[in-house]
Order: structure tokens, then sequence, then C-alpha cells
């Protein structure tokens, strides 16, 4: 299945009335929020694990502080992707 028949339509749409762009600004916006989500918990986990290798007696104190900062960007970007619904639902 090929991507560009859809963008082909959504830039139609885009071009007939500006629900299309709106549309598509909410879709770029729950992307990026997603994105930048994987991001973030990808680096907290990958940095917990090596501040647990180089200190194996921290490691309960690193994965709470971990967990916690997980949550809080997962809730940001939960935000985000809310925020961007909202947008559609408008249109």
């Amino acid at each position: 299945m090929s991507i560009f028949p859809l963008l082909q339509a959504a830039a139609e749409t885009a071009a007939n009335n500006n629900t299309g762009l709106a549309l598509i600004g909410a879709g770029l916006g729950a992307g990026l929020s997603v994105i930048g989500a994987g991001m973030g918990i990808g680096r907290i986990g990958g940095q917990a694990v090596e501040g647990m290798a180089r200190q194996p007696e921290a490691a309960g104190r690193i994965q709470t502080a971990a967990l916690i900062l997980a949550a809080l960007i997962e809730g940001a970007a939960l935000f985000g992707v809310v925020i961007a619904f909202q947008i559609q639902g408008k249109f």
C-alpha cells in the first residue's frame, strides 16, 4: 500500500477548505508528541541502565527516579495527543 494516494487526498481536501489543514496539523501534532515521548523514555532508560551498571548499590533509587520521569514524559505526551485530537474535533 502506497502512502502517496493518501497524501494526495489530504492535499486535495486541504486545498478545498481549512478543515484539511487542521486535520493534517492535528495528526502532525499527535505524531510529534508521541515521537518525542519515545525518544525521552528511551534516553531515560538508557541512562538509568548505565547508572545502575556504574553504581549497582544505587539501583533502587535510580530505578524509582527513572520510573517517575518516564511517567511525567508520558503525561506530557498524552496531553499533546489529547490537545491534537481536540483540535481535530473542532473541524
